[in-house]
C-alpha cells in the first residue's frame, strides 16, 4: 500500500511552516511568511501560497489532503478564507483548525490536558482528549494574550519610554536595538503587524535575562498568564503542557512561576509540527 501524502501547516502570525508527510515520516518541510485570516484579505492570502509556497510543493503531485492550523482560524467565516485560498491552488480536502486545536492535538495528543500557546501571541484551553471543551479567551495583545512575545514587547517598550528601567539598561536597548522613541511610535501605531515588531524584542530580555528588572518583568507576565487563564481551569487533574518559542526559550522561568501556583508541567516543545504529524499518523 501506498503510504497517504499530507501536508501540515503551522500557521503564525510571523511564520507559517509547512510539513509533507507521507504516512507517518517528515520527508520536508517549508517555510513561508505568517498567514492569519484574522489580519490579512483572501487575496493576501492566496498571494503568499502562490508565490511561495505551491513553487515548492510542486515535486509532490500525490498531496492528499492538507490541514492547516492556524492563528485566526477560531471563525468558520474566517476559516472557509483560507479553505479557498490553499483549494484555489491545491485541490484537495483541507481541515482548517485553529493554532489551539493543533496544540491541544500536538500536545495532548488522545488523552485529556490542559494546552498553551506562548508565542507571538499566548493563548490556552482545557482539552478532554478530543475535542477543546472550555477556552479563556485570550483577547489580543492590547486587552489580553499574557506572557506572549507581543505583550513581553509592548511592557519592554513601555518601561523604557517611561523610564522605568536603569538607564544604562535602557541606553543598551536603544543601542542593540538601533530603535528610537519616534521609530517605536511608527511601528506600533501607524506599520501593518505591530505584534510581530514588539515580539521581535522578545531577545532583548532574554540576553538580559539576569537583569533583576527584565526578570521581573518577564516573570510578573507570566504570573499574569497562569492566574488570568490557567487557573481558570481543572488544574489539581490535568497536566499544563505548553507550546511556542516564549515557552521554550523562557521555559526555566515558567518553571519556576508554575511552581508558586502548584501546577504539574508536562511537555514543553517549541513547534507542534512533531506531535501534529502522530496526531495524524494514527488517524
Amino acid at each position: 500500500m501506498v503510504a497517504k501524502t499530507i501536508l501540515i501547516a503551522d500557521g503564525g502570525s510571523t511564520k507559517t511552516d509547512w510539513t509533507i508527510v507521507a504516512g507517518n515520516q517528515e520527508i520536508d518541510r517549508i517555510k513561508t511568511r505568517g498567514i492569519n485570516p484574522f489580519f490579512q484579505t483572501e487575496e493576501e492570502i492566496s498571494a503568499e501560497i502562490r508565490d511561495n509556497l505551491i513553487p515548492r510543493i510542486k515535486k509532490y503531485d500525490s498531496i492528499e489532503a492538507v490541514y492547516f492550523y492556524g492563528a485566526g482560524c477560531a471563525f468558520p467565516e474566517k476559516n472557509e478564507i483560507l479553505r479557498r485560498s490553499v483549494t484555489h491552488y491545491l485541490p484537495v480536502p483541507v481541515e482548517v483548525g485553529s493554532d489551539l486545536l493543533a496544540a491541544a492535538r500536538a500536545l495532548c495528543g488522545h488523552s485529556p490536558g490542559i494546552a498553551c500557546i506562548l508565542g507571538t501571541g499566548s493563548n490556552s484551553c482545557l482539552y478532554d482528549g478530543k475535542d477543546i471543551v472550555n477556552n479563556i479567551s485570550p483577547l489580543g495583545f492590547i486587552l489580553g494574550d499574557e506572557g506572549s512575545g507581543a505583550v513581553l514587547g509592548k511592557l519592554l517598550v513601555g518601561d523604557v519610554l517611561k523610564n522605568q528601567l536603569p538607564v544604562a539598561l535602557q541606553e543598551v536597548f536603544f543601542a542593540e536595538s538601533g530603535l528610537t522613541p519616534a521609530i517605536i511610535m511608527e511601528k506600533v501605531y501607524k506599520q501593518p503587524f505591530p505584534n510581530r515588531f514588539l515580539a521581535s524584542l522578545s531577545p532583548f530580555l532574554l540576553r538580559h535575562i539576569e537583569e533583576p528588572a527584565i526578570y521581573n518583568l518577564v516573570s510578573n507576565s507570566f504570573r499574569a498568564f497562569f492566574a488570568r487563564n490557567v487557573m481558570q481551569y481543572d488544574c489539581r487533574d490535568h497536566p499544563v503542557h505548553l507550546i511556542g518559542s516564549i515557552a521554550w526559550y523562557y521555559q526555566a522561568i515558567l518553571k519556576d512561576v508554575a511552581r508558586e501556583f502548584g501546577l504539574r508541567l508536562g511537555t514543553i516543545v517549541q513547534s507542534p509540527v512533531q506531535g501534529l504529524v502522530r496526531y495524524h499518523s494514527v488517524l
